[in-house]
């Protein structure tokens, strides 16, 4: 039973290592790459309070429309509520994150990153079967706040 294996409140974030292409203003036009980069979860998100919320595909009609835009119109809030940081999480790799991010508009609000390896998604039992619709195993649709890597 997948349920079983999804991730708790009070228990610890996997250890990974995550892709994600930073923001810069030159990403405002959409032939600029970007340079990648990684985070590491529980190097960078030790001792801080961020939201993870996971898609399963960018550019997808549900995500695109609804899943993402609550999320960058709230940011204020969620600062306001000591949230350091917002990220959306896929299998997508990162530079598909990124301009995901960049048509979004999201700016540095919310960071589009990538787990196409699943070194998070799976350990913490956040993955789908969704190869009946062509896509393969991917991010669960599920929101996460994590304070000191702790959900």
């Amino acid at each position: 039973d997948q349920a079983a294996m999804t991730i708790e409140v009070g228990q610890t974030i996997p250890d990974a290592e995550l892709g994600y292409v930073p923001y810069t203003d030159e990403l405002e036009d959409p032939s600029v790459c970007g340079l990648p980069s990684k985070i590491h979860t529980h190097k960078d998100w030790k001792g801080k309070k961020v939201v993870i919320f996971g898609i399963p595909g960018s550019f997808t009609k549900t995500c695109s429309e609804n899943h993402l835009p609550p999320y960058v119109t709230s940011y204020d809030q969620f600062k306001a509520k000591g949230v350091d940081a917002i990220y959306c999480i896929a299998t997508n790799d990162m530079f598909v994150q990124s301009a995901f991010g960049r048509v979004h508009k999201t700016g540095d609000k919310v960071i589009c990153i990538s787990d196409a390896s699943m070194s998070f998604l799976r350990p913490a039992g956040l993955t789908q079967d969704l190869s009946h619709v062509g896509f393969g195993e991917r991010a669960k649709r599920f929101a996460l706040v994590v304070d000191d890597l702790k959900v």
